[in-house]
């Protein structure tokens, strides 16, 4: 048997991941891979790329996506008798000339749908923290515990939760505390803590996150939100308060929490 060397174990790689390979190619493959750690490696990436397209969710490609790949791809021969008479070795290297463009589309796709994904995964969040404003609402069980003193909402998260949400009372700044609950938020139980401004509610949903996150308003269905990340915590703030409102808001939890401008002691 032929020794094989990486250029043509390489161009080969493809149709061996398809099985279109006869036995003697294929056997000879094998044998090249065994001893071969560049062409291991490239066999491992191929086998790692097919699988990373076969776990996304399917979506189909945008037109212009689909455009570009057709353009790029080679025509096809002009007559049967001329494709019948390209040596199937040459068709091999047609294929792996093309592998390269193919696989950076594919890889644009993984990623279209990875970003898809995420936008999904927020949207639902972003749904499920709404549904658990109205439903506080509509239950009148905005409060597990109704206090206006964060010294004694504070404390009675103890033991319920694994984290220690900061409470803060911005009455001064016409932000009353009113209480806390326990909600069940992203698959598991989170505080909320309630404030009123004037005749609106707003539910502040706080649990452990990492990094600093600037507020981000957003709206839906008539409510608004307000997201943002500080001091190892994440924060959903979720009213039908008018968003500039609710934003100062957002702006005041993060001030007292760094530069104690709320009533202190911050706990």
């Amino acid at each position: 048997m032929t020794t094989m060397n990486c250029e043509e174990a390489q161009q080969l790689l493809p149709a061996y991941g398809d099985g279109e390979l006869d036995l003697p190619r294929a056997l000879a493959l094998e044998q090249h891979i065994e001893r071969c750690a560049a062409c291991t490696a490239a066999l491992r990436s191929q086998r790692a790329l097919r699988q990373a397209v076969r776990s996304v969710p399917y979506h189909r490609a945008p037109d212009t996506l689909r455009a570009r790949l057709r353009a790029q791809l080679p025509l096809p021969a002009e007559t049967p008798a001329t494709a019948a008479a390209v040596p199937q070795a040459r068709t091999r290297r047609d294929w792996s000339r093309w592998a390269m463009p193919i696989a950076a589309g594919l890889a644009l796709a993984v990623g279209l749908n990875v970003m898809l994904a995420g936008q999904r995964a927020q949207d639902d969040l972003r749904d499920e923290l709404i549904a658990g404003h109205v439903r506080s609402l509509q239950v009148q069980h905005l409060s597990d515990v109704a206090s206006s003193d964060q010294h004694t909402v504070k404390p009675w998260f103890n033991g319920k939760l694994d984290y220690a949400p900061p409470v803060r009372d911005l009455a001064q700044q016409d932000f009353p505390l009113l209480g806390g609950r326990l909600d069940y938020i992203a698959h598991r139980q989170v505080a909320a803590l309630i404030y009123g401004s004037r005749k609106h509610f707003i539910n502040l949903y706080i649990w452990p996150g990492a990094g600093e996150l600037a507020p981000a308003s957003q709206g839906s269905e008539g409510y608004n939100l307000v997201h943002w990340r500080h001091d190892g915590m994440e924060y959903w703030a979720v009213s039908d308060l008018n968003a500039v409102e609710l934003r100062h808001f957002a702006e005041l939890q993060i001030a007292a929490g760094t530069n104690k401008v709320a009533n202190a002691p911050n706990t």
